[in-house]
C-alpha cells in the first residue's frame, strides 16, 4: 500500500526523523516560498544577487574600478561572505546535506562563492570572475512561486516528449550537411577555398543555419546555385524544432504542484496532495 508520493509506508520509518526546531525554522525561511519569512528571504536574496552582478559589471569598467576599486572589492567580499553563510545554512537545515550539495541548485550555490576564494590562492584566477555570472541562475528560485511551477513543468515535459523527434531532425540535418558539403567540394574544389570535405561540410553548416560567416564562398555558377538552394532550405527548416516543441506544449497538461520543499533532500515539484517526498520518501 502506498500513500502520496507513491512511496511505501513502511519505508518512512527509517528516513522520517523530524528536524530539530531551529532546523525547521531555517528550512521554512530559506526553502519555502509560501510563507512570509520565505518570501522576504527570496526578495532579499534576489536583491543581493542583482547587487553582486552589478558590482562585478562595474569592476570590469576601468575608470570606475580605478576610482571605486576599494569600495567594489569590499562590497564583493561582503556579498561573498553572505552567500557563503547562506550556503552553509542550507546544508544545515536539510537532513541529506550531500544530496542537496550535489543537486542543481546546490552546485549553483557553491559556484556562486568559490571564485572569490580561489582568487586568494591562484594567480590569474581573476579571470574566473566570469563564473560569478552563474549567480544569474539563482533567479530561477522565482519558479518556487506557485503560478510558475505548473508552467515550468509543462516546458520540461514538452522538451522531454520532443526529444525523439528532435533527435531524428538533428540526424537528418547532419546527413544533409554532409551530402551538401561533399557536393560543394566536388563543384568548387580546393582552388576556391573548399580544400577538403570537412571544410566544405563546415561551410554547409554555416550556410544552412543562416549564419554566413563569409570566410568561404563559392565562385562558380553551379556552386552559387547550390549555395542559394541551401540558404532557402535553411530558412524553410529553421522553424521545425520550434513547431515540434510547440505541439508538445499544447498536448501537455500541467500537474498541480506545490512550492513545498522536502526537508530531507531539498527537492521541489511535489504534487499538492502529496504527503511524502517522491524522491527520497521523507514526510513533507
Amino acid at each position: 500500500m502506498t500513500e502520496g508520493g507513491n512511496v511505501p509506508v513502511k519505508e518512512h520509518a527509517a528516513v522520517d526523523k523530524p528536524l530539530k526546531r531551529w532546523q525547521q525554522i531555517l528550512h521554512e525561511v530559506i526553502f519555502e516560498a509560501d510563507t512570509r519569512g520565505g518570501k522576504l528571504f527570496d526578495v532579499a536574496l534576489l536583491i543581493a544577487i542583482l547587487g553582486s552582478i552589478a558590482v562585478v559589471m562595474m569592476e570590469s569598467v576601468n575608470p570606475i574600478y580605478q576610482r571605486y576599486g576599494t569600495i567594489l572589492r569590499t562590497l564583493e567580499w561582503t556579498l561573498t561572505v553572505l552567500f557563503t553563510v547562506e550556503y552553509v545554512l542550507r546544508l544545515l537545515c536539510v537532513k541529506k546535506a550531500a544530496r542537496y550539495a550535489f543537486s542543481f541548485f546546490g552546485i549553483v550555490d557553491f559556484l556562486a562563492v568559490i571564485p572569490s576564494y580561489l582568487s586568494l590562492v591562484l594567480l590569474g584566477s581573476q579571470y574566473l570572475i566570469v563564473i560569478r555570472a552563474i549567480r544569474l541562475l539563482r533567479v530561477f528560485r522565482i519558479f518556487k512561486l506557485a503560478r510558475y511551477l505548473d508552467e515550468q513543468q509543462v516546458i520540461v515535459r514538452a522538451l522531454r516528449a520532443s526529444r525523439p523527434k528532435i533527435t531524428v531532425f538533428v540526424g537528418a540535418i547532419f546527413a544533409m550537411v554532409v551530402i551538401l558539403g561533399t557536393l560543394m567540394y566536388l563543384i568548387e574544389g580546393g582552388d576556391n577555398g573548399f580544400t577538403s570535405i570537412p571544410r566544405s561540410v563546415y561551410w554547409a553548416v554555416v550556410t544552412l543555419t543562416t549564419v554566413g560567416y563569409g570566410d568561404i564562398a563559392p565562385q562558380t555558377f553551379p556552386g552559387q546555385v547550390l549555395a542559394s538552394i541551401i540558404m532557402v532550405l535553411g530558412y524553410s527548416i529553421i522553424a521545425v524544432p520550434t513547431g515540434i516543441v510547440t505541439v508538445e506544449i499544447a498536448r501537455v497538461k500541467p500537474d498541480l504542484l506545490t512550492t513545498q520543499t522536502c526537508p530531507s533532500c531539498a527537492s521541489e515539484g511535489h504534487d499538492r496532495d502529496a504527503r511524502y517526498c517522491k524522491y527520497c520518501g521523507a514526510r513533507l
